[in-house]
């Protein structure tokens, strides 16, 4: 069994404005998690972003989210990695993916950054792409040209209602994450498919 996640990055774009937006799935999966556990994420300067410790069985764990912009998300990122010596492959980084449809959750390590800015920024602050990604399906506009003001925009209420069920059956799930039991959370989450 492969070391657990000791860190679960969200990914969004801070502020108001922002919240309710596609884009913003990591952040809503993180505050998810902190509802679920009734912890409180916290202003860290240091880490140019919010945090709270989950402790569990299985191990402990930082949520974070950054208060950096999307496309600066690896500032923050790194600065908690390095702060906490944590390895690419403790980390868990939740994220929208416009290739899944909405309601859909996939578990992956490594890989691209498939032209999410988020991704593409942390890639190149931790120096690796040996990370953790949940990805939290969004599903796509069909057209390139409006990749921007889609994921910049809110969900119908029906994709809405599937992302956070999908949300919903990820977070059921993190003590699988903290023990390392890959393979059989991906069983659990890519069996459940819409």
């Amino acid at each position: 069994m492969e070391q657990g996640i000791r860190c679960i990055i969200g990914l969004g774009n801070p502020g108001a404005k922002y919240q309710g937006t596609r884009h913003n799935a990591g952040f809503w999966f993180v505050d998810a998690l902190a509802r679920r556990h009734r912890l409180q994420l916290r202003p860290e300067s240091k880490f140019f972003g919010q945090l709270a410790k989950l402790s569990l069985p299985a191990g402990d764990c930082w949520l974070f989210q950054p208060a950096t912009y999307m496309n600066r998300s690896g500032q923050a990122a790194s600065a908690l990695a390095h702060f906490y010596r944590l390895a690419p492959g403790q980390i868990l980084v939740a994220h929208d993916e416009l290739d899944l449809p909405a309601g859909s959750v996939r578990l992956k390590k490594g890989g691209g950054h498939g032209g999410h800015n988020g991704l593409r920024d942390i890639i190149s602050a931790l120096g690796s792409k040996d990370f953790y990604r949940l990805r939290l399906g969004i599903g796509h506009p069909r057209h390139r040209d409006q990749v921007t003001d889609y994921v910049l925009s809110r969900p119908s209420r029906d994709d809405q209602h599937k992302i956070e069920e999908a949300i919903e059956l990820a977070t059921s799930q993190v003590e699988e994450l903290l023990s390392g039991n890959y393979q059989q959370l991906m069983n659990k989450l890519h069996g459940s498919a819409k």
